[in-house]
Order: structure tokens, then sequence, then C-alpha cells
């Protein structure tokens, strides 16, 4: 026992330091968020998350060490309530906790998560089960996922296509939306518009209209009386003067029942 706590002791003393640098980064990168978002840059975002990474990963070797002990083994119960003021607390929690009573005991001492949480995520373990064979997925060793059989590759090969195809589409799209943008359609055409302005201010190239002489419609006029004349008399002398006399008689008759 003695053995064990020792080992315990030990584990917990490399423990607590890289939890603090973690700590530390985020609350770092936090900071940067808040106050530094107008010059941040995106190289220095992934910057901030490989640090996290490998502070994390580097906590889970030590998790996973031999010389660390089970710490699920392990259980921590409260020895003592207060509800006053624990200053020594408050110190080591940085001002997170005021003191240890029983509001702030379960969710600091919680090993398991809350029961809504727990209802949900059973919830999801129970969905899982019942997903068909077909659907199911397994995991390459590079972490790639494959599927069980012909059916869903051809549904999975399917759906990258027209992936791909919606892709190559918003492209050719785009290509063209900057294409016309940089090379704007002519409004104008120069050539016409230099025949425009010289026709406009110099006459070039409209033909002169010309105007009728007065002889000339005098001539034309004299002309159509004339002819008019002509038509006139020609068309009198196409009547010929009746020569028949027609004289009607009243024809007397005897009526059958005239009086005497």
């Amino acid at each position: 026992m003695q053995r064990d706590g020792k080992q315990l002791e030990a584990s917990l003393d490399n423990l607590i330091p890289k939890v603090q640098d973690i700590k530390n980064s985020i609350g770092t990168f936090l900071m940067k968020l808040e106050n530094e978002y107008t010059t941040m840059t995106w190289p220095s975002v992934l910057d901030n998350f490989a640090l996290l990474s490998g502070q994390l990963n580097s906590l889970g070797r030590l998790l996973k060490s031999e010389r660390m002990p089970a710490l699920r083994n392990y259980v921590f119960l409260p020895l003592e309530l207060n509800p006053e003021r624990d200053v020594e607390l408050e110190k080591q929690t940085e001002g997170r906790v005021l003191a240890f009573n029983h509001e702030v005991v379960p969710d600091y001492l919680r090993t398991k998560p809350e029961p809504e949480v727990e209802e949900k995520v059973q919830q999801l373990f129970t969905k899982a089960g019942t997903v068909a064979q077909d659907n199911t997925q397994v995991l390459n060793p590079d972490r790639s996922f494959v599927p069980q059989n012909k059916r869903q590759l051809n549904a999975l090969t399917k759906i990258t296509s027209n992936i791909l195809d919606i892709i190559n589409s918003a492209r050719e799209d785009w290509e063209n939306e900057t294409s016309k943008k940089s090379n704007p359609s002519p409004t104008a055409n120069m050539s016409d518009t230099n025949v425009l302005i010289a026709a406009t201010c110099f006459g070039k190239g409209l033909k002169q209209l010309r105007r009728p002489d007065i002889n000339t419609q005098q001539q034309i006029t004299v002309a159509q009386q004339q002819a008019m004349q002509q038509k006139s008399q020609h068309g009198n002398a196409l009547k010929a003067p009746s020569t028949i006399k027609t004289n009607i008689k009243s024809a007397s008759s005897n009526h059958p029942y005239q009086r005497p």
C-alpha cells in the first residue's frame, strides 16, 4: 500500500505540470481570440492548435505509460464540506471555487455524465446498434473508412462523382464570371462613332436632295390640265344624240263593269 501511494504521488507530480501547461495554452489562445482577432492570421491559429495537440498527445502518452497507475481505480471522496469561504481553496482554484459545499461537490467530483446527457448518449448507442449490416463501416489502419459491400461502394462512388461535378460546374461558372469582369464587352464602336461625328459636323456621307425647278412644275401643271380637257372632250364625243321618239297613247278599253 505504501509503494502504491508513493507511485500515485509521483505520477500526480508528473501529471499536474502537463495539465497546467495545457491550461495555460488554452487561456493564452482564448485571450488572443478575444483581443487580437482583428490582426490574428490563420497560420497563427494553426500554430496554437498544433501546440495544444502536441500537449494533449504528451498527456495521453503519460497516462498510458506503465509507471502511471490506473487512475480510474481510485475514488475521490470529499472528507469535509464547509459552506464558509475557503481562502486556500480559492487560491488553488484561481478564484473559480470559493467554498467546498454541497452545491459544487456534485459538479466537480462527478465521474459520470449528467442523467440527461447519459440518456441521450444511450439513445445514440441504441440507434447505432439498429443500423443494418449493409450500412456499417470499418476503419483501415490509416483511419480511413471502407464500405463493407459492393452496393455501398457504388453508392459512395456515385455521391463522390456528383460532388465532383458540382465543384467543377461551380469552378467553370466562377472562371467565366472572372473572365467577364476582367474583360468587359465593348459598349461602343469607334469607327461608327467617327462616322456619326463626321456626318453631324461636316455632312460627310450625306446625299443632297435635288429641289424641283419652278418651270418644271409649271410645265407639269399645264400638261395635266390639257390632259384633263382632252379627256372631258373625248367623253362628250362618245355620247350620240337620241333620234328615236316614242309616242305613248292611252288605249281605250271597255270595262265590263263600266257605268253608262
